[in-house]
């Protein structure tokens, strides 16, 4: 039985770039980088205690390794409990941030990644 999500696979185009922006500016903690003769991950994660992290994966190397595996974005829903901050925060840092937006679920905005992927942030408090 499955009991949690471990992690989230991020294909990328350029590992060091997504993890300058996930640390410096969307502020995850990194966690674990390995490498093997064969390829390179990199672990973030929102905070070091978080029980999901993200590993940031060469995008071109997994599609040669894989051909059939689907490389695109997924659709992550992040959480935080000061919507407001965060949304000025990322405004600060130049990240392309959407609208506040209300929802049935509770207020919400989009942002994007270094390399023009969009993932959304919920406020749960």
């Amino acid at each position: 039985m499955i009991n949690k999500v471990g992690q989230i696979m991020l294909y990328v185009n350029n590992q060091d770039e997504s993890l300058k922006f996930w640390t410096e500016k969307a502020g995850f903690s990194f966690v674990a980088e390995e490498k093997n003769e064969f390829m390179r991950w990199i672990e973030i994660a929102p905070t070091n205690l978080a029980a999901t992290s993200i590993v940031l994966h060469n995008k071109e190397l997994i599609a040669k390794m894989q051909p059939q595996l689907n490389l695109h974005t997924p659709s992550i829903l992040f959480f935080s409990e000061n919507l407001d901050e965060l949304y000025t925060d990322f405004k600060a840092k130049n990240i392309t941030v959407g609208e506040l937006v209300n929802m049935p679920s509770g207020r919400v905005f989009n942002f994007a990644d270094n390399e023009g992927n969009y993932f959304a942030v919920l406020e749960k408090k």
